[in-house]
């Protein structure tokens, strides 16, 4: 049972959040009737099934959606919600039970995971990269009943055979597709609040393996959204364009975000770092959601190609999933200006810490700060603190702890705290670094290697593009550095000077024995690269 201090220090955080959502026209403002009605809701279907409603009751007429099928409006979101619940009920479903989407972004998936959680179902976030085997596999162990799906991915399911059917979706709304029918089926109005709420299923993001499922419940309080908004510039009736996959734990994050203050969503189904810049042309947009890989495709462009667009409403670039290399921050800066807040979370923790712009300017290697509610310590191997300044495991404990994964295990705790997976260090002024993956170290004669560091050097060489770096096995020094390098078009290095320019600003140690060199390096949806392709090279 929390002690009374616990239970102050958690009136704190909330209070906190409270305050940093009312600031950014996420609550308040609303007329007694319209209060009620908002609580009843949050009471009945949780801050997940509730989102839309709630947006809904506030800003009714205000643009929810633009994707390929054209705009709608938080009206028409949230009918569109209360339809697909109750046909969902209507068909037989029963709180527990399994729906699953495996699309791209655009609107048809957080309708269906608004209405599945509204409905007290499970929704499962499938990713678009996924094999044939890896869907069905995943289906299985996850139990799906219903599955909806883009119309490009029928055959990629062809064996997947849930109990209540698969619904395909046409995203261009050419013509009245499956889920269309489904819908339309359903009653308009709000579905009978369930005995809870639905449970979210995001999948890990398999980089070392198959992606795992990864439940949460709704938040029993408003500290995670708080404290992201009391970091970032967010405002109610502003636009916010989506670049990572809905799927990825921070697409579905900054899209409840937007759709809490009453923002713009701009979906698209695939990145384009131009169309990304006429969005946030033509929509004003004043925030932008993307991993570190969109961001340097966007400056790849060049200052002639960005400049044809306006981006002066652009107040934050929100970024997480990978690293972000120093080098494309700074010229972020230049271009675009001090937008970007950097966050470091993962699946299993959630959001963890946030560097603001004038963090990114100052240290760009750091990810920031803890936000509202977060606890955050360095330890060793053996489970003991470590002082500021020193290399250790990077264990978080946040206001909304993961449950375990559907197939069982779970991560490292000590004391409340979770293993994030990664090592990192704090600097004087509370920042966090994170210097590589746990099980990335590279052991060369004796010395310790962490990818990251020299990943961080060869990005700023004026003809490399992109960069990675993993250990591979060596007779004389046990391991040894291998660096896989992507060169800027027209280009031209040779190992050698590869090799040289990492001795002239590193230890001689951390100079790669070996030099591949490729096109491009091979990456999920997430911009993550995956490592266990490249050791098969």
């Amino acid at each position: 049972m929390p002690n009374p201090a616990e239970i102050l220090n958690r009136a704190g955080i909330e209070a906190r959040a409270l305050t940093a959502l009312l600031r950014a026209g996420a609550i308040g403002g609303s007329s007694p009737m319209k209060t009620v009605e908002i609580l009843k809701t949050l009471r009945d279907f949780g801050p997940f099934g509730a989102a839309v409603h709630l947006a809904a009751i506030r800003h009714p007429d205000a643009p929810a959606i633009a994707d390929e099928r054209g705009e709608i409006t938080y009206a028409q979101f949230d009918e569109l919600i209360n339809r697909l619940a109750n046909a969902l009920l209507d068909l037989g479903l029963e709180p527990g039970d399994g729906v699953a989407m495996l699309c791209k972004n655009h609107r048809a998936p957080l309708v269906v995971g608004f209405a599945a959680s509204r409905a007290g179902l499970r929704s499962l976030w499938l990713n678009t990269s996924f094999s044939a085997r890896q869907a069905g596999e995943v289906c299985e162990r996850e139990g799906v009943d219903l599955l909806i799906h883009d119309g490009e991915f029928t055959t990629l399911l062809a064996d997947v055979d849930p109990r209540y059917g698969k619904f395909a979706v046409d995203v261009t709304g050419e013509t009245t597709d499956d889920l269309d029918a489904l819908v339309a089926q359903g009653a308009a109005t709000l579905p009978a609040a369930p005995a809870k709420p639905g449970r979210i299923v995001l999948l890990t993001s398999g980089t070392t393996g198959t992606p795992k499922g990864a439940p949460r419940s709704d938040p029993k309080g408003f500290a995670i959204p708080g404290g992201v908004l009391e970091r970032m510039p967010m405002k109610s009736g502003e636009a916010t364009v989506m670049g990572p996959p809905l799927f990825h734990g921070t697409g579905l994050l900054l899209a409840l975000l937007a759709i809490s203050v009453g923002n713009k969503l701009v979906l698209r189904t695939r990145f384009d770092p131009k169309q990304m810049l006429a969005d946030i042309d033509q929509h004003k947009a004043s925030t932008i959601c993307v991993v570190p890989v969109m961001l340097q495709r966007i400056v790849e462009l060049g200052p002639e190609v960005i400049n044809t667009y306006d981006t002066s409403s652009l107040k934050c670039a929100f970024t997480a999933g990978s690293q972000l290399p120093a080098a494309v921050s700074k010229q972020v800066s230049e271009l675009i200006g001090d937008v970007i807040y950097n966050l470091y979370g993962s699946t299993e923790v959630s959001v963890a810490t946030i560097a603001t712009p004038a963090d990114v300017r100052e240290v760009p290697t750091s990810v920031g700060r803890p936000t509202l509610g977060v606890r955050i310590k360095i330890l060793d191997d053996k489970g003991q603190p470590l002082p500021q300044g020193q290399t250790g495991r990077i264990f978080v404990g946040t206001t909304s702890p993961f449950e375990g994964y559907t197939g069982g295990g779970g991560k490292d705790v000590i004391d409340g705290l979770m293993a994030t997976g990664d090592v990192g260090h704090f600097d004087p002024q509370g920042r966090l670094y994170i210097d590589g993956r746990d099980d990335e170290m590279i052991v060369s004669g004796g010395e310790n290697v962490f990818p990251r560091e020299v990943e961080e050097l060869l990005v700023t060489h004026p003809a490399i593009a992109d960069a990675a770096v993993l250990g591979a096995e060596d007779e004389a020094f046990g391991q040894r550095l291998r660096a896989f390098i992507v060169l800027k078009p027209g280009q031209t290095l040779d190992a050698v000077a590869v090799q040289d320019f990492v001795k002239d600003n590193l230890a001689r140690y951390k100079s790669p024995r070996d030099v591949l060199f490729l096109d491009e390096l091979p990456r999920n949806p997430t911009g993550k690269v995956l490592k266990r392709e490249l050791a098969q090279l």
